[in-house]
């Protein structure tokens, strides 16, 4: 038997992505947001949820672009520490003593040292209670080259993302492999 928790924001997996913009001075920032994944596949686009209150929000608004880097389990730190500090008060890629790249594609920076990078261009927007979503196209994605498959694709066992618990609170690393995508089911 299930047991009621009430409405709450619960999901698994959740992701940590790194949100990267540059604010009205061309300062770079980054904030780490859970709540977004992928939303179309034809064009690429990837959404995240933000409030208003956050720097970052501002920053997509005014320059209408945004990176997503996606940390390895060795910037856990780093990553925790972008959702707990504020861009206003000072520059978060010095205090974590990590690199902001500017994207060839997009007005926004990203992590040098995260493995996985989302370029993208906001392409809609839509108010949520105390969230705004944005969506952007995704105009590229970047990988580490070592850190990919035979296929040249990202090689999730090697790029070790990590996940975000909302309700426990915590973040812990991706788990066993337990079958192939569209081939484990045909078993039935």
């Amino acid at each position: 038997m299930k047991k009621s928790i009430g409405a709450k924001t619960i999901v698994y997996p959740t992701p940590v992505f790194i949100v990267g913009t540059y604010d009205k001075a061309g300062k770079p920032n980054v904030m780490a947001a859970a709540w977004g994944g992928i939303s179309c596949s034809a064009p690429p686009c990837v959404s995240i949820s933000l409030r208003e209150a956050t720097y970052t929000h501002g920053n997509i608004v005014k320059k209408e672009a945004f990176t997503i880097s996606i940390p390895s389990e060795t910037y856990v730190q780093e990553a925790d520490y972008f959702g707990i500090a504020s861009g206003r008060d000072g520059d978060k890629f010095s205090a974590a003593g990590l690199t902001a790249v500017k994207s060839e594609l997009v007005d926004a920076p990203y992590v040098e040292e995260f493995p996985l990078i989302l370029e993208c261009k906001l392409i809609h927007r839509a108010e949520f209670g105390l969230h705004t979503q944005f969506t952007g196209e995704i105009l590229d994605v970047k990988v580490d080259k070592s850190l990919t498959d035979a296929e040249g694709n990202p090689d999730i066992e090697k790029i070790k993302p990590f996940l975000y618990d909302p309700a426990g609170i915590a973040y812990y690393g991706m788990g066993k492999f337990l079958g192939k995508a569209f081939s484990v089911g045909r078993e039935i």
